[in-house]
Order: C-alpha cells, then sequence, then structure tokens
C-alpha cells in the first residue's frame, strides 16, 4: 500500500508528475526538462503534425481538402471508437483480440433486428448495444473471476464471434438499411439547413467550431490556474502559449475545412459521437476514481489489491465497456456501407491495439491516454489516405504501417529505459 501512495504522490495518469514543485512561481519547469518529461505524450502529437504535413506535401495539396478531410474522420471513426476502449484495457494490463467479431456480430444482429424483422431503428440500435454489453459481460467474468489471461479468452471470443456472425447472416449480406440508421455512420449534421448553393458556410459546424474553441482555451486556463493554486507542476509559460495558440489555429482550421471551405459538406454526425466519448473517457481516466484504479491496476496490480482495490470488479466492468463500445463501432461501420456482411470487422482489432501503442500506451500497462490513443488512430487513418492518395499498393500499406507500429512501441522501451536511467 504504501508502495502504491508514494506512486501516486510522484506521478497521475498516463505519467503526468504531479508533486509540488519549487519553480511553480516562476511559471513551472523549464521548457526542455518539461518536453523531456513529456516526450511520450507530446511526441505522438508531434508526429501526427509532421506526417500530415509530408501527406499534403506529397499528394499535392488533395490530403487537406474539406472533402477528404471529412472521408478520413467518417472511413476512420470506428476504429477510433475502438480505440477509446482498448487503451483503457491496455493501461490495465489486458488486452482484447475479438473486438472486431463482437463488432460484426451485432452489425449481423442488428441488421436481422432492424431489416428482416422490422424493428424500428431506433430500438434495434439500443438492443445492439445492450448486446454489446452482454458480449462484454461474458468476455469479463472469465477474465475477472475465472482467471483466464485476456489474451486467451478474447482469442477464443475472436473465434466464437466471428463464427456467430456467420451463422446469424448464413453467409450472405443484409442491405439496405433505413436512412436512420446509415446517418450515424456517414450522415451530417442538418444537411438541408445551409445548402452550399445558397449559403457561403455551414453555419452549425462554425457555430460548433466557435464552441469549441471557446472551451478549449477556458479549460486549459482553469487547468493551469488549478494547478498553480494548489503549488503542483505547471507547464512552462512558453509551451502553455504555444498549445493555446496551436490547438486555437487546429480547432478555427478545421471548422473552415468542414463549414466553410469549397467542397466542405458540414460537420459528420460520427465526428459528434466520438467528441462526446473523447470528453467523457477522458474525464472517467482523469478526474474519478474508477480512472485512477485502472492505472493502478495496470502500474502495480498486486498493490492495487493490497490498497483495497477491487480489481476483479474493475476488470469486469472494463470488458463491459470495451462489448458496448466495439457494438458501437459495428452500428457505425454497418450504417456507413449500408451493409452487415460476413467479412466486416476484419483486423479491427490489430487497428484499435495499433492506434493505442502509438499513441504512447506502454506495452506492459499502467500508462496511456485516450486523447493519445486517438492520436495514434489519426497516425494510421493519414498514412492510410495519403497512401492510398498517392496511389501506393496495399501490401507496401501494410508494410509501413508495420513499421511505424515497431517504431513506436521501440520508442516506449527506449523512453522507459531513459526514464529509468
Amino acid at each position: 500500500m504504501s508502495a502504491l501512495n508514494n506512486t501516486a504522490t510522484q506521478a497521475g495518469p498516463g505519467g503526468t508528475p504531479r508533486g509540488p514543485v519549487g519553480g511553480a512561481a516562476n511559471g513551472g519547469v523549464g521548457i526542455v526538462q518539461f518536453f523531456t518529461s513529456r516526450l511520450r505524450e507530446i511526441g505522438i502529437f508531434i508526429a501526427l503534425i509532421v506526417i500530415v504535413l509530408l501527406f499534403q506535401a506529397l499528394t499535392g495539396g488533395r490530403l487537406l481538402t474539406a472533402g477528404n478531410v471529412s472521408n478520413i474522420i467518417v472511413q476512420n471513426s470506428y476504429i477510433l471508437i475502438l480505440a477509446i476502449g482498448m487503451v483503457m484495457i491496455i493501461i490495465a494490463g489486458h488486452i482484447d483480440l475479438s473486438v472486431g467479431s463482437v463488432a460484426a456480430f451485432v452489425g449481423a444482429v442488428s441488421g436481422v433486428l432492424i431489416v428482416q424483422w422490422g424493428m424500428p431503428w431506433w430500438l434495434g440500435i439500443l438492443l445492439s448495444l445492450v448486446l454489446g454489453a452482454v458480449v462484454g459481460m461474458w468476455q469479463g467474468f472469465w477474465v475477472a473471476y475465472v482467471g483466464i489471461p485476456a489474451f486467451i479468452v478474447t482469442l477464443a471470443g475472436m473465434l466464437l464471434f466471428r463464427g456467430l456472425t456467420q451463422m446469424t447472416l448464413g453467409n450472405t449480406q443484409i442491405t439496405p438499411f433505413p436512412t436512420e440508421y446509415r446517418q450515424l455512420g456517414g450522415g451530417y449534421l442538418f444537411p438541408d439547413l445551409f445548402p452550399a448553393s445558397s449559403s457561403p458556410a455551414e453555419w452549425i459546424t462554425v457555430a460548433l467550431g466557435a464552441l469549441t474553441l471557446v472551451l478549449f482555451v477556458v479549460s486549459q486556463v482553469r487547468q493551469r490556474a488549478k494547478r498553480a493554486a494548489l503549488e503542483l507542476q505547471n507547464e512552462p509559460r512558453v509551451w502553455f502559449l504555444f498549445k493555446i495558440i496551436g490547438g486555437g489555429a487546429l480547432i478555427a482550421y478545421l471548422t473552415y475545412l468542414l463549414g466553410v471551405a469549397p467542397g466542405s459538406r458540414g460537420t459528420p454526425i460520427v465526428l459528434v459521437v466520438l467528441a462526446i466519448l473523447i470528453i467523457g473517457y477522458s474525464t472517467v481516466m482523469s478526474r474519478s476514481v474508477f480512472g485512477r484504479h485502472i492505472y493502478a491496476i495496470g502500474g502495480n496490480r498486486t498493490a492495487a489489491k493490497l490498497s483495497g482495490i477491487n480489481t476483479r470488479r474493475v476488470d469486469f466492468l472494463l470488458f463491459v465497456n470495451m462489448g458496448v463500445l466495439a457494438a458501437l463501432a459495428g452500428i457505425v461501420f454497418t450504417g456507413r456501407l449500408n451493409s452487415a456482411g460476413p467479412g466486416a470487422g476484419n483486423l479491427f482489432e490489430l487497428d484499435a491495439i495499433a492506434a493505442s501503442f502509438i499513441g504512447g500506451a506502454a506495452v506492459q500497462g499502467g500508462v496511456g491516454r485516450v486523447v493519445g490513443a486517438i492520436a495514434g488512430g489519426l497516425v494510421m487513418g493519414v498514412l492510410n489516405n495519403g497512401m492510398s492518395l498517392m496511389g501506393i499498393s496495399t501490401d507496401v500499406q501494410q508494410f509501413i504501417k508495420g513499421l511505424v507500429l515497431l517504431l513506436a512501441v521501440a520508442f516506449d522501451v527506449w523512453n522507459k529505459n531513459r526514464s529509468r536511467g
């Protein structure tokens, strides 16, 4: 217990320093020292920016067009949803290999309920999410209460739910789905309210972008003021200003691409869903008791048990949550394709795992952030999209993605050895 408490006073979730610092009155630690201590967290965002700029140049400016940015968001939305749950699983020291099969199974069941049985689309979606929770309970029971390693349980689940998908569909596809169902995966917010033919901008998108910008600046200022009031280590003023200006510019530019630029179609509905998930799960992981328990279990499971944390309950709830998110990803993917097929969800689990590790999650657990996993997923998405725009073949794309994953894990190992040294 003392070991756990000592660790908690030195670092917060994801390895964020939390102890008092004598230089707080001067605005925090030096920029070099700060950047070095946050290299794991900051590096992925720098890498994302570099990759975007690289492919923007290599594709002759085609990457950052309004239509292509919308495609990147929509095409990678289900992987980003899975990455949110996957990074939580990895932080706790587990892995889930079944999420692709679960997504396919839930998509198939939703097709049977809505298309074949004529159930209302909203009820079919609700029951599909409940089914995802039941699947998560099934796997969580074996991991948390029987004690079978998650790798084995979810490997079995990958085969089990893939088989159930094929049995449900009878090796055929179910299509078409209702318009309302398809909107979740590929629709836009109120597309007819401000049509491009009669409006210079999609004002809903502009308003959402302005609101997001204000909330971002206010949250950053309040967070910095709160840490200063508590005499906790704060980031350097230079970095704080850079983050405010850079983040604000990114939000403004994305708003321009989605709502004002030629070819813009407004805000994808799935982007709103992703924003809610990112904010909600980031808050849970950084500010709730449950989130701190996840980090404690991943950092030292034995110490977490001795401190009184119900590790079985936490593990069980993690897999229930993963089941619900896998179900949501399956619904989004099925809606985007307007089809539920037996081959859906193939390799989704590998993309979600890769996004988590590229985003800074530690292989041994205990370290990682939801925002980092989203950034890792966007790195994979930009790589896929950029190489496709360049006409690079699929086999070369797979090679490059595998190399990026290997380098990300190697960087994690190097960074950990450097910190110990």
